[in-house]
């Protein structure tokens, strides 16, 4: 199957369940759709088709997400590892179904007999005839391998673009706590001027203007805080994209259109098209047919050799012909086949296990959705209206001199902390959105899974 990593510009994944403006993982190829793994049948190719877009980041750019997803494509490391491992499964099947070469020699005997150069001078030519189809089975074992990594592929796809996207969100998020202590450090400096003046006109006292001082540089500390959680962020973000070169602002939306998600359809989904779960089924099928061909092994191959030369004794040209075969007597590849039957026997426990650990994880990651979703939506309708009116309603009770300057701050401060935590709820809600529409796939720099597990019976130099 062909593996081609692909730029193209993004579009939604309805199979994902992608918010507007969200990009999906893979890229539509034809304009269609991208389908989604199948445990069964032809699959369509993993990374749609080769764009002609080649992200380049120039100073000053603000970043999209599909931008950065595209940019991610290109460069993360483990995407190449990912492809690296297909690549090698198939040379696997590849060298598995090749047939033998034949033997070519020399044959000499009796040389000397009778002062001539030999009773037989000449060769033969050897070849085995492999039966009972153990090359079939070899090539089919491998190319079953080869699916499971195409999966693990798929997979490894979906951790690097939900990393990507998780990461997008909680950069956003720093963008946007950044501005919210900005917008306090300038309270917190016209609240430094308007009680200088009150100072200045005995309305305040020296005390009074110490603590505006005191709150007016611990709002500062906040800001460069704030600076230096962004500057991270966007670390973390070019890390997981796979490059070197610091990025720049990123632009996008942490609001979105609030969708609850069922839990019922939300399991089915995945585990009807789970990449790990259909790896681990590709997998199970290629220890099917690793028992199949484990129990042809014993049946004899045939060997016929052929030989030609000369009889110096007789002076004349002579021929002869051997066939012979291995009688599996006392090794019958016995202690093999049970290790095959039990590599089969575990892995279909490891699909078992696989749907057991997806729907623990979904468990975890639904939750937080849940949660997350629920405060966004109360802190939406609720919370910050209420805040914000009830700061507004003090400030101006405040110029008619009907509330203190200390009752104002109170209100100021209540209403910009629980904007805080509203984008803190907002990141939650995107990041758990992002896991359950990918698979629960993520850490984008974590390598790619292997196909097969250690232990596990690979012959070489000619794998069977």
């Amino acid at each position: 199957m062909l593996f081609i990593f692909t730029s193209c510009a993004s579009h939604n994944l309805p199979s994902l369940g992608g918010q507007p403006g969200q990009s999906a993982p893979f890229e539509p190829e034809n304009g269609t759709t991208a389908a989604s793994p199948q445990r069964t049948g032809e699959r369509k190719p993993l990374f749609g088709g080769v764009s002609s877009l080649e992200p380049v980041l120039t100073g000053g750019e603000a970043l999209s997400l599909s931008k950065l997803e595209a940019l991610a494509r290109q460069h993360n490391p483990t995407l190449a590892q990912a492809k690296a491992q297909i690549q090698s499964e198939h040379a696997k099947a590849l060298e598995a179904g090749l047939y033998p070469n034949p033997v070519i020699g020399y044959i000499g005997e009796q040389i000397n007999v009778r002062g001539t150069a030999g009773e037989f001078q000449g060769g033969f030519i050897r070849q085995e005839i492999v039966t009972a189809g153990k090359l079939r089975l070899s090539r089919e074992k491998y190319q079953a391998r080869a699916s499971a990594a195409e999966l693990l592929a798929l997979a490894q796809m979906y951790r690097v673009i939900n990393g990507v996207r998780m990461q997008f969100y909680r950069t956003l998020g720093a963008e946007r706590k950044l501005e919210v202590q900005q917008e306090l450090l300038e309270t917190a400096e016209d609240r430094q001027v308007t009680v200088q003046e009150m100072f200045n006109v005995g309305q305040a006292n020296r005390a009074d203007l110490h603590q505006t001082r005191v709150l007016r540089q611990a709002q500062l500390l906040n800001v460069q805080q704030a600076e230096n959680d962004l500057a991270m962020e966007r670390e973390t973000l070019g890390a997981i994209i796979g490059l070197l070169q610091p990025l720049g602002e990123v632009t996008g939306k942490l609001e979105a259109p609030l969708q609850p998600l069922v839990w019922e359809e939300a399991l089915e989904r995945l585990l009807a098209e789970s990449p790990e779960l259909a790896a681990a089924h590709a997998n199970l099928k290629a220890d099917e047919i690793m028992v199949q061909r484990e129990k042809v092994e014993p049946i004899p191959n045939l060997f016929i050799e052929g030989s030609a030369g000369r009889n110096f004794e007789a002076s004349e040209t002579v021929y002869g012909v051997r066939a012979f075969v291995e009688v599996p007597l006392f090794d019958w590849n016995q202690g093999t086949i049970r290790q095959a039957k039990a590599d089969w026997r575990r892995q279909r426990n490891e699909v078992r296990r696989t749907e057991l650990s997806l729907r623990q994880s979904l468990a975890d990651w639904f939750r937080r959705f849940r949660t997350a979703l629920q405060k966004v939506t109360e802190y939406q309708n609720v919370i910050l209206p209420q805040s914000e009116q009830r700061y507004v309603t003090r400030l101006k009770s405040y110029r008619a001199d009907r509330e203190t300057w200390s009752g104002v701050l109170e209100a100021q401060h209540d209403f910009f902390h629980r904007r805080l935590i509203y984008i803190d709820q907002l990141v939650a809600w995107r990041q758990a959105q992002v896991a359950i529409d990918g698979f629960l796939l993520v850490g984008g720099l974590e390598p790619p899974a292997g196909v097969v597990p250690p232990g596990h019976i690979d012959s070489v130099p000619k794998p069977r």
